[in-house]
C-alpha cells in the first residue's frame, strides 16, 4: 500500500508540475485584486449625477447645443420671447433634469439654464443670481454632509459652466470677462465660441487666439485639462493634446438631420452647402462632447469637489469659528478692574521697611570702617 501511494506520489511530480504550480498560485491568491471590480459594479448600480450649467446670451444656440451633445430635447415646453421681452426679462434660474441610460449606465443629468444674462440693456452685475445659485447648492450640501442622513445626500452642486462666446466681435466683451471672473473660482468655466459656422476657419484661428490672450491678460481661471499619466494610452493622449490646443473650443449644434454625400447627418443646411455637426474639420463639436462626456466628467467632478467645494467649506468652517468666538466675547466679558486707590498703611509700611534697610546700611558701612582701622595699626 506504501509502495503504490509512493508511486503516485512520484507520477504527480513528475508529470504534473504545471498542476502543482495552479495550486501553489491558488494558495498565494488573496482576492483583494477584485476590488476594481466591486467599486465598479456598486458604482453603476448606484448611478451617476451630473449639472451642468449654460450661461450666455440669447440666441446663442445653448439650447441646441445641450440637445445636441446628449441626444435629447431638453427643452420641450419652452417659449420663446420677443424682444421686447427679452428687453424686460431678469436673470433666471431654470433647471431642467433628465434620466439618460446607456449599456446599462445610469446618468442623472441636471441642466441649469440662465435665460435674461446679458439680454438688458444694463447688464450691471447680472450674474449675481447665477453666483448666488451656486453659493446656495454648496450651502445645502454642507448642510447635508453635516447632518444625521449622509447615506441619501443629493448632489446639486454645478460641476461645470459652459460660457458662450459671440462670435461677432473682437474678442471678449465687458460683461464676459466680470463674469467669468465671478464664477472662476466656483465653478469650472468652460469657454465656448458660439455659432462657429458664422466664421470662417481663419477667423475662428484668429477669435481663438485673441480670446485666449485676454483670458490669461485679465487673470482668468478656466479648467484647465489635468495632465496625463505615463501609462495613460496613446488615444487618450493625442485626444488630451488636441484638447489643450483647441481651447477655446468653437462649437455648432443640430438636431436637424440632412443628407450629405449619401449619408444622412446633424447639420445645418446653406445655400452655399452643408455644415456638419460631427464634422472636426467644421467645428469642435465632437471634441466638446469626448471631454465633457467620454474622457473627463469625473475630473470636472472631482474639481469642484475637491477644490471649489472645499474652498467653500473651508470658509464656511472659518466664519463659524470666527462668529463663535465673538458670541463667546460677548457673553462673558474681561471685567475691568477700577484704578485702586493709595492704600495709607501700606505707604507707611513701604516706608518702614526704607528706614530699616538705611540703619542695616548704615551699620554695614561702620564696621567696615572699623576693620579698615584695625589693619592699619
Amino acid at each position: 500500500m506504501d509502495a503504490i501511494m509512493l508511486q503516485e506520489k512520484l507520477v504527480e511530480r513528475l508529470l504534473c508540475p504545471r498542476v502543482r504550480t495552479a495550486r501553489r498560485k491558488e494558495k498565494q491568491y488573496v482576492g483583494f485584486a477584485t476590488l476594481p471590480n466591486q467599486v465598479h459594479r456598486k458604482s453603476v448600480k448606484k448611478g451617476f449625477d451630473f449639472t451642468l450649467m449654460v450661461a450666455g446670451e440669447s440666441g446663442m444656440g445653448k439650447s441646441t447645443l445641450v440637445n445636441s451633445l446628449f441626444l435629447t430635447d431638453l427643452y420641450k415646453d419652452r417659449k420663446l420671447l420677443n424682444a421686447e421681452e427679452r428687453i424686460n426679462q431678469t436673470v433666471e434660474i431654470i433647471k431642467h433634469t433628465v434620466d439618460i441610460e446607456e449599456k446599462g449606465v445610469k446618468l442623472k443629468l441636471t441642466i441649469v439654464d440662465t435665460p435674461g444674462f446679458g439680454d438688458a440693456v444694463n447688464n450691471n452685475e447680472c450674474w449675481k443670481p447665477i453666483t448666488d445659485y451656486i453659493d446656495q447648492q454648496f450651502e445645502q450640501y454642507f448642510r447635508d454632509e453635516s447632518g444625521l442622513n449622509r447615506k441619501n445626500i443629493q448632489d446639486n452642486r454645478v460641476h461645470c459652466c459652459l460660457y458662450f462666446i459671440p462670435p461677432f466681435g473682437h474678442g471678449l466683451r465687458p460683461v464676459d470677462v466680470e463674469f467669468m471672473k465671478a464664477l472662476h473660482e466656483k465653478v469650472n468655466v468652460v469657454p465656448l465660441i458660439a455659432k462657429a459656422d458664422c466664421l470662417t476657419p481663419n477667423e475662428i484661428k484668429k477669435l481663438k487666439d485673441r480670446v485666449r490672450e485676454e483670458i490669461e491678460r485679465f487673470g482668468i481661471k478656466v479648467y484647465q485639462f489635468p495632465e496625463c499619466d505615463s501609462d495613460e494610452d496613446e488615444e487618450f493622449k493625442q485626444l488630451d493634446k488636441e484638447l489643450k490646443e483647441c481651447c477655446p473650443l468653437a462649437v455648432i449644434g443640430s438636431n436637424t438631420v440632412v443628407e450629405a454625400r449619401g449619408q444622412r447627418v446633424r447639420g445645418r443646411l446653406y445655400p452655399w452647402g452643408i455644415v456638419e455637426v460631427e464634422n472636426q474639420s467644421h467645428c469642435d463639436f465632437v471634441k466638446l462632447r469626448n471631454m465633457l462626456i467620454r474622457s473627463h466628467m469625473h475630473d470636472l467632478k472631482d474639481v469642484t469637489c475637491d477644490v471649489h467645494y472645499e474652498n467653500y467649506r473651508a470658509q464656511c468652517i472659518q466664519d463659524m469659528t470666527s462668529k463663535l468666538t465673538q458670541d463667546n466675547r460677548m457673553e462673558s466679558p474681561i471685567p475691568i478692574l477700577p484704578l485702586s486707590t493709595p492704600d495709607v498703611e501700606t505707604d507707611r509700611l513701604i516706608k518702614m521697611k526704607d528706614e530699616e534697610l538705611a540703619r542695616m546700611q548704615e551699620m554695614l558701612n561702620k564696621m567696615q570702617q572699623q576693620i579698615h582701622d584695625g589693619k592699619d595699626q
